[in-house]
């Protein structure tokens, strides 16, 4: 095939242009794939998530609902038993949250107990809170360092990343999820209302978890680049494939408390939307490895075919350095690198140059940090697809592990 000149600035010039007149809001890095699992605009049915578990509901909840937001805080308590009056502070908002509890009244002479902007009684939305904490709790302020995760490290920059300090990292993070923005915004009023002496915000994002080619509830959600994502994605609903891939168990070499909890790594991805338009539809397929309009395999017909690499090993039909080749290479080696992605798209105007700022917000969950993330962001390095996005934002963290009582609350067992 004879390639046509590209219009328009290189991709180099484009991301000199952008972070030097400065991004309106921070933006992210694609660090192995897809936002998240299939996820409607509006959940077919909508209910309060069940709070109690022995993992956070809020990490395996279906559907999808079709709104997310993450927010990481700085811990301001200045000892153990504050931090966890905190922690229990959250877990009892969180709980009234999730089951939809109406605000109690109170007299009128004195400020009402929420925002309001969900009336007298808020309806069900499929709500879901997880909260998640990061390397940085564990140093002197709270005598927790011999407790830390293995794993759990102050997120580096790997390959491709220009991290904003503004939009990384954090003490704590708030994951929500809901149908709507007004439940998330409602939310996060009442738990930043509630933790106000304690938390302060460090950095925001929040989205949608469905590109706008879905064709219904079910179908597999689409990325600002167009292309479907999450085809691959595990079945969060498959208990036994959880408790391989996802959830803390005793025999990890864990801290006891850290069981049922998950290592959670967010990654906020700009993607430069003007520039990827600008190239052949036959380069995006070829970079992805994808047909754009079906999903399906380039080569198959349907979305869910087995691409079948083993038939392809010179890369004929997709090349070696394709995304979906490089992030699952379906072999029995790399069954145990694959991660519970949950993240969502985001758009926040554009910024000094005129450019779209928009991304995605990649959200995953996984057992080990080494074996998932980590490990297939190294087979990354250098694809193709870096030519397009920048990672600037997002985090290590670890959501702690369920509650499983009336008399619990998240984190117990960590500040015990």
């Amino acid at each position: 095939m004879t390639e046509r000149p590209r219009p328009g600035i290189s991709r180099r010039g484009f991301v000199t242009g952008a972070l030097g007149v400065g991004v309106a809001a921070g933006a992210g890095a694609m660090a192995g794939c897809s936002s998240g699992q299939d996820a409607p605009e509006a959940a077919p049915t909508a209910a309060f998530i069940p709070f109690e578990g022995p993992h956070q509901t809020g990490i395996t909840a279906l559907p999808v609902p079709a709104r997310g937001l993450m927010a990481a805080f700085s811990v301001m308590s200045d000892d153990r038993a504050r931090l966890a009056a905190t922690l229990a502070n959250l877990t009892d908002e969180i709980r009234g949250l999730m089951a939809g509890e109406p605000p109690p009244a109170r007299d009128p002479a004195y400020p009402p107990v929420d925002s309001g902007i969900l009336g007298d009684k808020p309806p069900p939305d499929n709500l879901s809170v997880v909260v998640s904490v990061g390397a940085s709790l564990f140093d002197d302020r709270f005598g927790l360092a011999d407790r830390k995760p293995k794993e759990l490290v102050t997120m580096p920059f790997l390959a491709n990343d220009r991290l904003d300090p503004k939009q990384s990292h954090g003490d704590l993070l708030l994951t929500l999820e809901a149908g709507h923005t007004d439940t998330l915004q409602f939310a996060l009023r009442q738990l930043m209302r509630r933790t106000r002496g304690d938390l302060v915000m460090q950095w925001m994002i929040d989205g949608y978890a469905r590109g706008a080619g879905a064709a219904s509830s079910t179908a597999t959600p689409r990325n600002l680049l167009g292309f479907k994502d999450g085809t691959a994605n595990l079945d969060s609903s498959d208990d036994a494939l959880m408790d391989r891939l996802v959830w803390v168990a005793p025999d990890d070499g864990e801290p006891q408390w850290a069981t049922g909890g998950s290592y959670q790594a967010v990654r906020i991805i700009r993607m430069f939307v003007e520039f990827w338009d600008r190239t052949q539809l036959a380069e995006q397929e070829a970079i992805i490895g994808r047909h754009k309009v079906s999903g399906a395999p380039l080569g198959m017909a349907d979305e869910f075919d087995d691409p079948v690499y083993a038939e392809d090993p010179n890369g004929d039909r997709i090349k070696l350095d394709a995304h979906i080749r490089l992030a699952n290479p379906r072999t029995a080696e790399t069954e145990e690198n694959r991660i519970l992605r949950r993240g969502f798209s985001y758009a926040r105007g554009f910024d000094g140059a005129g450019r779209l700022d928009q991304g995605l917000a990649f959200v995953c969950y996984q057992r080990s940090l080494q074996r998932g993330f980590l490990t297939v962001q190294a087979r990354l390095k250098g694809e193709p697809l870096e030519e397009y996005i920048l990672p600037v934002g997002g985090g290590f963290f670890f959501a702690l592990p369920g509650v499983t009582g009336s008399d619990r609350y998240l984190g117990d067992q960590l500040v015990a």
